[in-house]
């Protein structure tokens, strides 16, 4: 694999873990959500990843195929003053498990730093490169 081909891998990656973040930071922002109108309540997403072929042989990428919403029932509180309890007197909260996101933004981040990391180790490769030249 050429060092030009590191950059597509790893800006790939960058930008597939950049999208995690925002549903990340989408899923946190709607953490204290409840039911809306229509009486559903936010669902945590989730990026899934998939490996893209960047054109050589060997060299894959990561590209996102799909943001699934999470199947996991919605937090139920009963308050019945609520202006948006059920006939129970239950509010439904957004599945989004704050303790979770934060860990998935911990990981999404320090994949995205340690793919800056690669890139700019291949460009001081490569400038030290045309160096040898001089």
């Amino acid at each position: 694999m050429s060092l030009f081909q590191i950059f597509n891998v790893s800006g790939s990656a960058t930008s597939a873990q950049s999208q995690r973040l925002n549903t990340v930071a989408s899923n946190l922002a709607n953490a204290d959500t409840v039911a809306g109108p229509d009486g559903r309540a936010y669902k945590a997403r989730q990026v899934v990843f998939q490996t893209q072929l960047m054109g050589e042989v060997g060299a894959a990428g990561v590209r996102v195929s799909t943001i699934a919403e999470a199947d996991a029932p919605g937090r139920r509180v009963h308050d019945p003053k609520h202006p948006g309890a059920d006939g129970e007197g239950y509010v439904t909260y957004s599945n989004v498990n704050p303790v979770e996101e934060m860990v998935n933004m911990i990981s999404a981040s320090r994949s995205y730093q340690n793919n800056i990391e690669v890139m700019n180790t291949a460009k001081t490769l490569l400038l030290k490169t045309l160096q040898l030249g001089q």
